[in-house]
């Protein structure tokens, strides 16, 4: 049995030694359900302990926490803060003190007319138009990828709710988390530095428990692959862009798969949505995301997402909707939101009832976007973007020379230094379009392996253990002078 000696969950007390009825059951369904709608009017979500309990009360041995004369919104802050702090102390690392926003410029900028660089590039690929460094944002595409994981939260819920045997919260939180990694795009026009051949990217963030690397595998076709460790899950891509203008709008269609394994076996896999960005002459640039994004399991559930494309007077965009099946074809749960704010979900399947679901009691929160930063720049990065490209004390010494932090023409970009970054970017790009000719003389990718003749690249491993060892060969200065004679070099070394 259990008892509960507040209606406002003041105290609650769950035993697994006694089953509960359905009366019994059912009584805290409607308190579960009183918490979370008060957790949505104060836009919070609900703790991952205590849904865990609510959802799974034959799961949970003894729960005795929460102070009756606390507040809701106080108690739920706590339980998150609780769960915060576990994942701190299993943590091998420091918690390490970053950035809060990006240094203060040393030059005032220029402004580039931008009909004057896209009206003779119509119809091209846009990776393979050189653009003035006006046009970019001081990341690169390899740090981008790893903008993606900045709800990893989402998927240690998943693994956590999947442990304990709940495979449809599971599979709703892998479908929250691949619909956040759209919400850093909203009002970020700037295009990120397209890698060199052969860099790459780490990010250890012990704060978060991931780790993630990223390496550019291919020159042509352009392809950035990556890796991602978490608490009982692994996250892996590879990815490429086919991007063209079209006048006055671009389209970003991108190639390639996102999978995630479960520690326990369970697998996701999907392909992200096509990005078009409109008003590149006339009126106020913005970005859209549409299509159907298809979440594939390999055991008892899947997801089927919308990305409503948005219309010329739409009132309401950035709507995203869906919903999860089972083996059957049976659908257990409906999705909807938008990419750039939040999702929520309702039990069942209630796709053509969407306006009904807005404000439904019954409607859960799934996924909220983080606040953006007090000092917002042009490039409008989230607080999480502006940390990518930070060099922390005592990382630059243990960083290959390979790696996207020290690339000069984006770090004078981020220092606002324009016109030594213009000059490094020039030179930079003469090295760039050698890559086809290195490639063609035999190089290889330094820490991912291609499967098969066509298959995705998975990261052989052994980079963390370099990088402890301070030992990088055959890593070479990419950022550095490059000539022809050094591209024949490389001939058949696999470098």
């Amino acid at each position: 049995m259990f008892s509960i000696k507040s209606k406002k969950l003041g105290r609650l007390i769950l035993t697994s030694s006694i089953k509960s009825s359905a009366a019994q059951l059912n009584h805290l369904m409607i308190l579960r359900n009183k918490s979370l709608r008060k957790c949505q009017m104060r836009r919070k979500p609900l703790s991952l302990t205590l849904e865990r309990i609510l959802l799974n009360p034959q799961s949970v041995v003894v729960v005795n926490y929460m102070d009756k004369q606390m507040k809701p919104e106080i108690q739920l802050d706590n339980a998150e803060k609780i769960h915060t702090e576990n994942r701190f102390c299993e943590s091998r690392y420091p918690q390490i003190e970053r950035r809060k926003k990006l240094p203060d410029p040393v030059e005032k900028e220029k402004g580039v007319s931008l009909w004057s660089m896209i009206k003779d590039n119509v119809g091209k690929d846009l990776t393979r138009v050189c653009l003035p460094v006006y046009f970019n944002e001081p990341i690169s595409s390899l740090q981008k990828c790893f903008e993606d994981l900045e709800y990893s939260y989402l998927l240690d819920r998943a693994y956590e709710y999947g442990k304990a045997g709940n495979s449809l919260l599971r599979v709703l939180h892998v479908a929250a988390f691949a619909v956040s990694g759209y919400a850093s795009s909203e009002g970020r026009h700037c295009k990120p530095f397209n890698p060199l051949l052969g860099e790459t990217y780490e990010a250890d963030f012990p704060d978060k428990g991931i780790r993630f690397f990223s390496e550019k595998v291919s020159h042509h076709p352009t392809l950035i692959a990556c890796h991602c460790e978490g608490k009982g899950w692994k996250f892996w891509a590879d990815s490429n862009l086919r991007t063209k203008f079209w006048g006055r709008s671009i389209q970003l269609d991108p190639v390639g798969v996102l999978t995630l394994e479960f520690d326990d076996g369970e697998v996701f896999k999907w392909s992200k949505v096509t990005t078009t960005i409109y008003n590149l002459i006339l009126g106020k640039v913005y970005c859209d995301h549409h299509g159907t994004m298809h979440i594939q399991g390999n055991h008892q559930h899947s997801c089927k997402l919308k990305f409503k494309e948005q219309a010329l007077l739409d009132r309401n965009p950035h709507q995203v909707h869906g919903f999860v099946e089972d083996l059957t074809g049976e659908r257990a749960a409906t999705l909807f939101g938008k990419w750039d704010d939040s999702m929520y979900y309702v039990l069942g399947d209630r796709t053509g009832k969407l306006k009904d679901c807005n404000g439904s009691p019954d409607a859960s929160l799934l996924w909220k976007r983080n606040r953006p930063p007090p000092c917002l720049t042009r490039y409008n990065l989230t607080s999480f973007a502006i940390t990518l490209n930070e060099l922390t004390s005592g990382l630059q010494e243990k960083l290959p020379p390979t790696d996207s932090r020290l690339r000069p023409d984006q770090r004078h970009l981020e220092n606002g230094e324009y016109e030594k970054a213009n000059a490094e970017k020039l030179r930079l790009e003469k090295r760039q379009r050698m890559s086809r000719k290195l490639q063609e003389n035999g190089w290889k990718p330094k820490w991912f392996e291609r499967e098969g003749e066509d298959g995705p690249f998975r990261y052989m491993g052994g980079y963390w253990e370099a990088r402890d060892q301070g030992k990088w060969d055959g890593c070479p200065n990419i950022f550095g002078e490059f000539t022809e004679d050094l591209v024949n070099s490389y001939e058949g070394s696999g470098l």
